[in-house]
């Protein structure tokens, strides 16, 4: 390992490790994931644009680098911060160590530094700006430094990360295991046969609106056993070896090509705005049969309507969505339109904030692969990935405009809204994420019979 590192944070606190990657100095907003694995889908991940991730779990780098895990074409977060760095990856995957990842990139690395200690710091006075350097700073300066420190802000970062032309999305995944791009958990037989769960409902917003009402969750005697019809992944390490496994594998080989076939027949055009997307949304949607072509995040919504989309999805980003007054005037104009809409994480606040509602910053947000949402309409929990420092305020927002349909079972915050009498519905976590792995992948087979479903009215 390399040379003293140190991190200075906006109230004054100073840690100090060593330096790994790039030894620039930077400053950022400093916030810490809980995820036990995953760590180049965290390095890559756009909506981490202008902020330093400390890893809560202690050894990272361990299964090295496979390049086509990454969901962006680069690193966007501004440092990287852990407790100890795994010199040898054991992988029959890696293409490469952390370490030299993060020196190709340029993004300054920590490690040797006491991460569950700065997590408590930053978990009781909050998410806080912060230096990464390895000059060693008197006390003086560092005074001195504290406030340029505290006036970063990570300004207009989806500007940065998003695309610079509109596109089309290929990048089918095949090569890699992706278990929520097909088979994806089934959702309980009301839900599949009731679009009026997210979709335009012609129920009052009222009852909509109260999770407790009556035929809102079905019990076993009314839906029959929750788990009859449950997908079972292939790749669950307690089946290794038996004819469940090998019947789950075949089953998956069959979906795939069923969805091969699928999307050559049909070809959903789905609109995908990038914000910051991750790759895996993309491919989500294309196993579903769907074709994407990707816009830059200002595109105009005439362009967009312009090229008559089956649907639009509103993808993850970087950033207070607030910063985003342009783009947030022209997701107005997409909800106004009759085009169904499926919006995940800043997709889910922008439209939240086009159509009255409000935002908030959260103390130190939700990061990491193991928070639990609760579907209010039937009530069950859902593990998700997340990655947010903001959060819709739900009762901004009228019931006759949109009511929620997910709630953090940790803090009681919003997780997702169903918006009345459109074929919208949004969500804060990420359901391409895999964490479960196939918790949430349902949503994207929502989102496609949706449009399937005002594509046959259109066409009658």
């Amino acid at each position: 390992m390399g040379s003293a590192a140190y991190l200075i944070l906006e109230d004054g606190t100073l840690l100090k490790g060593k330096s790994v990657g790039s030894k620039k100095e930077v400053i950022s907003e400093v916030v810490f994931n809980t995820s036990m694995t995953g760590y180049l889908e965290v390095l890559t991940d756009p909506s981490y644009a202008g902020q330093a991730v400390v890893m809560t779990y202690p050894l990272i780098g361990n299964y090295g680098i496979s390049f086509e895990d990454m969901e962006s074409e680069r690193p966007w977060l501004s440092a990287f911060i852990v407790r100890e760095f795994s010199r040898i990856p054991s992988n029959f995957r890696s293409e490469d160590t952390i370490q030299n990842f993060l020196t190709r990139y340029d993004i300054p690395g920590i490690c040797g530094v006491d991460t569950r200690a700065l997590t408590r710091v930053l978990r009781e006075k909050g998410t806080m700006n912060g230096m990464i350097t390895t000059k060693e700073y008197t006390p003086d300066e560092i005074r001195e430094l504290l406030p340029k420190i505290r006036a970063y802000r990570t300004g207009d970062v989806v500007s940065k990360v998003t695309c610079r032309e509109k596109y089309e999305f290929t990048d089918s995944g095949d090569s890699t295991p992706w278990p929520n791009l097909v088979g994806s958990r089934v959702e309980l037989e009301e839900d599949a046969s009731d679009e009026g769960a997210f979709g335009a409902s012609s129920r009052t917003a009222g009852q909509a609106a109260d999770p407790g009402a009556e035929g809102a969750a079905a019990g076993p005697s009314e839906a029959g056993d929750l788990f009859d019809d449950v997908v079972i992944s292939a790749d669950d390490p307690a089946l290794a070896g038996t004819a469940i496994a090998e019947e789950a594998a075949a089953e998956e080989s069959r979906s795939r090509q069923a969805a091969r076939q699928k999307a050559l027949g049909e070809h959903y055009r789905v609109a995908l705005m990038d914000f910051g997307m991750k790759r895996n949304i993309g491919r989500s949607l294309i196993h579903r049969g769907c074709r994407v072509m990707v816009y830059p995040a200002h595109t105009p919504a005439e362009e967009i309507l312009a090229d008559h989309p089956d649907g639009i999805m509103l993808s993850n980003g970087p950033g207070d969505p607030k910063d985003c007054g342009d783009i947030i005037r022209e997701v107005k104009k997409l909800y106004d339109s009759e085009v169904p809409i499926f919006a995940i994480c800043l997709g889910h606040q922008l439209m939240a904030l086009a159509t009255g509602g409000d935002t908030y910053k959260l103390k130190y947000g939700h990061r990491g692969g193991n928070h639990p949402v609760k579907d209010l309409k039937t009530g069950r929990v859902y593990i998700s990935s997340q990655n947010h420092g903001y959060a819709v305020d739900e009762k901004s927002l009228p019931e006759e405009v949109a009511v929620p349909a997910f709630r953090n079972v940790n803090d009681g915050t919003n997780e997702g809204m169903r918006y009345i009498g459109k074929n919208i519905f949004t969500v804060q976590f990420h359901p391409e994420a895999c964490p479960g792995p196939q918790d949430s992948g349902y949503l994207f087979d929502r989102f496609v019979r949706m449009m399937s479903r005002v594509k046959s009215e259109k066409e009658d």
